[in-house]
């Protein structure tokens, strides 16, 4: 046993004998700590302390970290800096630091702990009645300690679980002057004195109601409390204010508060309408706060709220992943964000202990190695050590989007096949809130965790201080949420809605279909009628396995129909070096942009091609892996190879290429594409394994209003037929149709042989 485990059980001992430690613990329902931490919960813990190897090695790792702290000593700075910046950064630090000393001192019982806590509290005491709001001006809602209230929330948040682990040591008269001087004005202040922020749906409401309502628990004020979960009195309110990019954001009935950011951002499902990477931020106050009222307020029966859309929301956002546990970019996300992030391994284990003991999340609780210091973690701890784990294993699944799990959804497509994987994700989602990107009908694809083709995600360094603060840069908005950043048709060079957050926070796609019934024939499908007046989409995606090939591919078929005839451009942004195309294209010795607004003036135009064939093929190679696109094109299609980073002074966004096919003076008209993973390259041995497609050609056969046929030709000559019903989707229909003299009959939404 090494020294630390030694150490605890000596510890325990000496706690267990020693009467003053005992008596601030004392197991009694109403002693503080009563949030995440309770008296019973700590007595339990104490018991297995030593003997849990999981939240044994958590612990001696926040030991480390607070002890450092303690070290270094208490550095409260006057505010000045944005996201990044030193002060902002300290007083980041300052909450954490203080959140973690506070289970210390309640698992280990040296008062060190408490006094660390006490005294930064003192101080905080002593500067917040003095601050006026930021220095910084940028955010909608500025904060006091930090730029916006969003960060104060966090900070809230956290130091109330401070603060509740050294409530009943502090004195009486020590409580009563934090209650008075800073924690009531702090509550009051991201709330009343800030309407615009508290009393919306969004992630950063979500913050601030837990945030006062955190600290309302601690200190047993139940007007805080119930302001937390219901939101300001309409008096206090003004709430004709104008739903907009960043201002009031009230639910569809005028509400606000914790249950009405549970009610309207979250689908049945559990999915977030803002995107996993705000679900992921979000899912930590969402779920602490939880914990603390079902502790402190069980007749609330808070985890089933909503048919127990919490802990559903953790599944979801766990399938939201890809194969290395990344969240899927939609909407604005930073890349790289993943299931192994803090807030992460609260979620998992709070959904762990409060819903049904899945053994699944073990896996990925094993997987992130440290759990929740509290009785949620305990359990997780000595699951694990009793080996009951079995593997996530993410399949193919639909996820609704609204409210009423009525505004479109998420689908993704899975092949799995031991360490090899592909996923193919398709949003027919609503806009997302303020964080929406318009993207109708966009896709990405993976394998094996790697992107094969892209979603741009978010345009911000989080926590850079060197870039804009670390805040949203400029490009976010004029180019990372247009819709030529998405592989998505982009009509007359001007974004879905108009790029306008009114028009697009109305509407949403429809599904129309998602069957992943037959692995061997996974298919999506989804309408979009209000992208465009006039315009209607229609796209369908199917993930196909065919026995003569090793891996599944691809059919996207994207149908259009207008009022008039327009212009149509469809990328797929992808990575890594061209290795040939079948079509034609030169290159510019100057390079100029592909347009002046809405994300094309981001855009080089490196090359261009005119299809002058019926199906048009382009390779590339990337991650050793060689892919290719095969598209039926009109012979006068345009094909133009295009790279991200024009009008880009400061170096914001990435330089990734993509190709675009356009479509000039087109009316109706189809893009259909076969995209397909093949073959590998060995740099070591210089072998190059499988480099062409196994396909020669994809055409549209027919296409009217009731049904679109498509031929796909393998390189072996192999053919099959695609063909999709456009306005019946019911499984139990039947359908027959002649083309070119050959009937085709079949039951349900489409036919593939």
């Amino acid at each position: 046993m090494n020294k630390f485990l030694t150490f605890l059980l000596v510890l325990v001992v000496v706690i267990s004998c020693n009467e003053k430690k005992e008596s601030i613990v004392s197991i009694d329902d109403n002693q503080h700590p009563n949030l995440i931490l309770t008296a019973k919960s700590v007595s339990e813990i104490k018991e297995k302390l030593g003997n849990i190897p999981v939240f044994d090695e958590t612990l001696k790792t926040t030991k480390e970290t607070v002890d450092a702290a303690i070290k270094k000593g208490i550095d409260v700075p006057i505010p000045k800096d944005m996201a990044g910046g030193y002060t902002h950064t300290q007083h980041k630090a300052n909450y954490a630091n203080m959140q973690k000393a506070g289970v210390l001192f309640q698992l280990l019982g040296d008062e060190k702990y408490a006094i660390y806590i006490r005294d930064m509290l003192l101080e905080y005491a002593k500067m917040f009645p003095t601050l006026p709001r930021h220095p910084q001006t940028r955010s909608y809602a500025r904060g006091k300690i930090f730029w916006q209230c969003l960060n104060d929330s966090n900070w809230l948040v956290y130091t109330s679980q401070a603060y509740d682990c050294i409530y009943s040591w502090l004195p009486k008269e020590q409580t009563t002057y934090l209650n008075k001087t800073l924690f009531r004005p702090y509550a009051d202040f991201l709330s009343i004195e800030t309407p615009q922020y508290f009393n919306r749906v969004h992630n950063h409401s979500t913050w601030g109601n837990v945030a006062v309502g955190m600290i309302g628990l601690v200190m047993d004020d139940e007007e805080l409390v119930n302001r937390a979960l219901y939101g300001l009195n309409k008096e206090d309110v003004d709430l004709t204010a104008k739903d907009n990019d960043g201002g009031f954001i009230f639910d569809k009935d005028g509400k606000a508060g914790f249950l009405a950011n549970v009610d309207s951002p979250f689908s049945p499902d559990g999915f977030y309408t803002e995107g996993p990477y705000y679900q992921r931020y979000a899912m930590y106050p969402f779920l602490i706060f939880a914990e603390a009222l079902q502790n402190k307020k069980p007749e609330l029966k808070i985890f089933e709220y909503k048919n127990g859309v919490l802990i559903k929301a953790v599944d979801a956002l766990l399938n939201l992943t890809d194969a290395d546990g990344e969240f899927f970019p939609l909407n604005d996300g930073q890349k790289g964000m993943s299931y192994y992030t803090s807030s992460l391994v609260s979620a998992v284990d709070i959904a762990y202990y409060y819903g049904n003991q899945d053994p699944k999340l073990l896996s990925v609780a094993k997987k992130q190695g440290a759990v929740q210091l509290d009785a949620t973690g305990l359990k997780v701890a000595i699951a694990l050590k009793e080996g009951k784990e079995k593997p996530f294993v993410k399949q193919s699944m639909e996820l609704s989007d609204g409210s009423k799990g009525d505004e479109g959804g998420i689908g993704i497509l899975r092949y799995n096949n031991g360490d090899e994987t592909i996923a193919l994700v398709y949003k027919y989602a609503a806009q997302g809130l303020s964080h929406g990107h318009y993207d109708k009908l966009s896709f990405s694809m993976y394998e094996n965790g790697d992107e094969v083709l892209q979603d741009y995600g978010l345009s911000r360094f989080v926590n850079v201080e060197q870039k804009n603060g670390g805040g949203y840069l400029k490009e976010n908005k004029t180019f990372a949420k247009h819709t030529i950043a998405h592989n998505t048709v982009v009509q007359n060079e001007v974004s879905h809605f108009e790029y306008k957050y009114s028009k697009g926070s109305k509407n949403h796609s429809e599904k129309y279909v998602f069957d992943a019934s037959n692995p061997s024939f996974q298919i999506v499908s989804a309408k979009e009628n209000n992208a465009y007046p006039g315009t209607q989409f229609h796209r369908t995606m199917v993930m196909v396995k065919d026995e003569s090939l090793d891996k599944p591919f691809i059919i996207d078929v994207f149908k259009i129909n207008a009022d008039k005839k327009n212009q149509y451009d469809l990328p797929f942004y992808y990575f890594g070096q061209i290795i040939s195309t079948n079509f034609d294209y030169n290159t510019p010795k100057t390079l100029s942009t592909l347009g002046d607004n809405y994300g094309y003036n981001h855009i080089w135009n490196e090359g261009n091609g005119v299809a002058n064939q019926e199906s048009i093929q382009f390779t590339w190679l990337d991650n050793r892996r060689f892919y290719t696109i095969t598209s039926a094109t009109n012979k006068n299609d345009e094909l133009i190879l295009a790279r991200i980073g024009a009008n880009d002074p400061e170096f914001n966004l990435r330089r990734d290429p993509s190709i675009i096919i356009r479509k000039k003076n087109a009316q109706n008209t189809i893009y259909a594409s076969i995209i397909e993973s093949h073959g590998n390259y060995d740099p070591v041995k210089e072998v190059a394994n499988n480099a062409y497609s196994n396909f020669s050609k994809i055409e549209v056969i027919s296409d009217n209003a009731n049904y679109t046929a498509i031929k796909i030709k393998f390189k072996d000559s192999k053919e099959k037929i695609l063909i999709l019903s456009n306005l019946k989707s019911d499984s139990g229909i039947e359908h027959s149709v002649t083309i070119n003299g050959r009937n085709y009959s079949w039951k349900g939404f489409y036919y593939f042989k």
